[in-house]
């Protein structure tokens, strides 16, 4: 029986040496980088000006999404072409990333008596890669004047979203 036991004993101590000596350990690291988030900062309104409405023609002013401030009045009277710009946005964020630029594609001026004009609005960029510096964005558009237009101060306000991709 003492020889039972002792080799049951040996056996035992075989066992869990023989498990010891398949064991492994790894180590890993975790870890993570803060990227500086996306800003978007208003530079300037867009302005397009003082307009004559035409008497009988529902007639488009046009302004280009760009730095230009380039207005078309097709057949209309326009003035005070100091005053007319796109409007400006600054977007900055971590370089190297994309940022997707959104925003309403359409808004309607109003004089705050129940006269309108429609805009579609139009962006320079649909997306950016960022450099690390501020990047400009234009937001110019058409705005539909009707014929016979009441006179009066129009105005309305539009966002636009930039959001890393």
């Amino acid at each position: 029986m003492k020889r039972l036991i002792t080799v049951l004993a040996t056996a035992s101590a075989m066992a869990l040496s023989a498990a010891s000596a398949n064991a492994a350990t790894a180590s890993a690291t975790a870890s993570m980088e803060i990227l500086q988030q996306v800003s978007i900062v208003q530079v300037s309104d867009l302005n397009f000006g003082t307009i004559v409405p035409d008497t009988a023609l529902d007639v488009d002013v046009h302004i280009e999404p760009d730095a230009t401030n380039t207005r078309d009045c097709g057949i209309l009277t326009c003035a005070d072409a100091a005053s007319v710009s796109a409007g400006q946005f600054d977007v900055t964020g971590a370089s190297g990333l994309l940022v997707d630029l959104t925003g309403s594609p359409t808004a309607t001026l109003s004089d705050g008596n129940g006269n309108t004009m429609p805009i579609v609005l139009e962006k320079s960029d649909r997306d950016l890669t960022m450099t690390g510096a501020a990047m400009p964005v234009y937001v110019g558009g058409a705005v539909t004047v009707a014929a016979n237009q009441t006179p009066g101060v129009y105005s309305t306000s539009f966002d636009l979203t930039a959001e890393y991709q």
